[in-house]
């Protein structure tokens, strides 16, 4: 039985600081590390707590391997490039909340669906909401997206040989059920274009120097009173923040990403109705 009364306050407990997340990240694109590292410390306190009381254990230390899972998960996403900093962080602190059975065989079948729920929804979302910046900013879309099939358009070309061999290959070994993988190839270049083109019409704000703040990503390379400061993954440094507040004059321009935490918050329900419904 995985939704016992303990399990229950490390659901609501989980639900609750997910929900703080998305609320700062729409309102501020970051997440403060304070948020995420205290629901590490309330949730191991908590099972730590309720170790003692029942004498198990095993409750405590589910939740230190679940956490060493997730910074092992979270890392390689964060350097992975596919999550900022704040969402590495708040991923890592779950991973004291989702082990939720003391048979570990179920809790990596919760570690994985919850990944997969994640990956597949959070998709769905992201592409929703690049479909609502095009709305919004649909004349400069469009002539970026032109600019970038120009670019990459070779990659599209390189596709289409790609899909035909693919094809004629399936015919030759009876496999015509993976054509699909073909279609997939084909639309790759597409994606590719489309995204590019929604970050560079889209996602670049210009900004003054006094309202940057630490973990920004800057668009390009800026020198501020002779000191270069580097786009990077990483964004802004805290002592790079303190310098371009001190000295910069000029706006600065910087890339906004999508607002990833919604799909922790869609994740988590999804994870949890498959729960309350028996599927694990």
């Amino acid at each position: 039985m995985i939704l016992t009364i303990e399990n229950w306050f490390l659901i609501v407990l989980g639900l609750i600081w997910i929900i703080g997340a998305v609320l700062q990240d729409l309102r501020r694109r970051e997440v403060d590390n304070l948020w995420n590292f205290s629901l590490i410390g309330f949730a191991l306190a908590y099972r730590f707590a309720i170790s003692v009381s029942s004498g198990d254990y095993w409750f405590i230390l589910n939740g230190i391997f679940g956490l060493v899972i997730f910074l092992f998960l979270g890392n390689l996403f964060y350097y992975g490039r596919l999550f900022a900093g704040g969402d590495a962080k708040l991923l890592i602190a779950l991973g004291c909340i989702l082990p939720l059975s003391s048979n570990w065989m179920i809790n990596f079948e919760i570690f994985g669906l919850f990944i997969v729920l994640f990956l597949a929804l959070g998709s769905i979302y992201a592409l929703i909401w690049a479909m609502f910046l095009v709305g919004l900013h649909w004349r400069g879309f469009r002539k970026e997206f032109v600019k970038q099939w120009k670019i990459y358009k070779k990659m599209f070309l390189i596709a289409i040989i790609f899909v035909i061999c693919w094809t004629i290959f399936l015919f030759l070994v009876s496999k015509t059920e993976l054509i699909l993988v073909g279609l997939v190839i084909l639309l790759f270049p597409v994606l590719f274009t489309f995204a590019k083109a929604v970050e560079e019409s889209c996602m670049i704000k210009k900004t003054k120097p006094n309202k940057v703040t630490e973990g920004d990503w800057l668009y390009r390379d800026i020198t501020v009173s002779g000191k270069k400061i580097k786009a990077n993954w990483e964004g802004v440094s805290k002592s790079e923040l303190k310098w371009i507040k001190k000295h910069g004059k000029k706006d600065i321009f910087v890339k906004q990403g999508i607002p990833f935490t919604p799909s922790f918050l869609f994740a988590f329900i999804g994870l949890l109705i498959l729960v309350w419904y028996g599927l694990l």
